[in-house]
């Protein structure tokens, strides 16, 4: 339907001859197509979705819910929810994600690592006066 919107809508876009030197923070959608030196994060406890284009090279840490790869990363890559790694997809360090979907071609020199995120009742011991 028209002017219908889904949870993975992109609602910005660095362009294949943008060249960004510095940290990007962001919440929605986000592809990138250019070329960054800095961390990328998506803004916690928000849906997220990142995708990084076969043209992409992201030299830093990459944190997002969703993460589409398809460039080249240099950096440790965090996915809270999915991460999807392409037939291009190269990334050079460790990965952290809770779901993987790896196509074939796609490389990864690092340790990847399932975050087996669960909610675990946390218990606060009160000081004991029996002591």
């Amino acid at each position: 339907m028209l002017g219908r919107k889904t949870k993975s809508t992109i609602d910005s876009l660095i362009g294949v001859t943008a060249q960004i030197n510095g940290d990007v923070i962001f919440k929605g959608g986000l592809r990138i197509d250019g070329q960054i030196r800095g961390n990328i994060n998506a803004e916690a406890g928000q849906p997220s979705v990142l995708v990084i284009s076969e043209h992409a090279r992201i030299i830093g840490e990459v944190r997002a819910a969703h993460l589409i790869v398809n460039g080249e990363i240099t950096g440790d890559v965090h996915s809270a929810d999915l991460l999807e790694l392409q037939p291009k997809a190269r990334i050079t360090g460790n990965v952290y994600y809770k779901a993987l979907e790896m196509h074939g071609g796609a490389l990864v020199s690092g340790k990847l690592s399932h975050d087996q995120i669960e909610e675990v009742p946390v218990l606060k011991l009160a000081a004991s006066s029996d002591a």
